[in-house]
């Protein structure tokens, strides 16, 4: 399995943006399709975006579409997320996540078998 370490999170006004960033161990790092989760506080935890393995194909979940861009440097065995036009319904504790079998549109938690220890994102109104 494949060991994962976000980083990025913090305070943030409304408007603002953030760079999560997750890094992974392993030399089989591009075979995995790779996600961000978040979980709010008495939240069930949620499907934010996740990209495949070559990063031609990404996905959103409608909630953050056209704010959030995921994107992954193999060589650097990192995945991201630049997170702009921040709200504060956008606090949460965000997950980096991976999954080793094919790409689809839609996920859920039980999707991804690797997760990292989460950051903290917190936007102030």
């Amino acid at each position: 399995q494949v060991q994962l370490v976000e980083s990025g999170g913090g305070l943030v006004q409304a408007g603002g943006s953030l760079r999560l960033s997750c890094a992974a161990s392993g030399r089989t790092f591009s075979t995995y399709v790779m996600g961000w989760f978040r979980q709010a506080p008495g939240k069930e935890r949620e499907f934010v975006a996740a990209i495949s393995w070559n990063g031609r194909n990404t996905s959103y979940a409608d909630s953050v579409k056209g704010r959030f861009t995921i994107s992954r440097d193999n060589a650097k065995n990192t995945v991201y997320l630049q997170m702009n036009s921040l709200k504060p319904d956008d606090t949460a504790v965000y997950y980096c996540a991976a999954r080793r079998s094919y790409y689809k549109e839609s996920y859920s938690t039980s999707d991804f078998g690797s997760w990292g220890q989460g950051t903290q994102v917190t936007v102030s109104s």
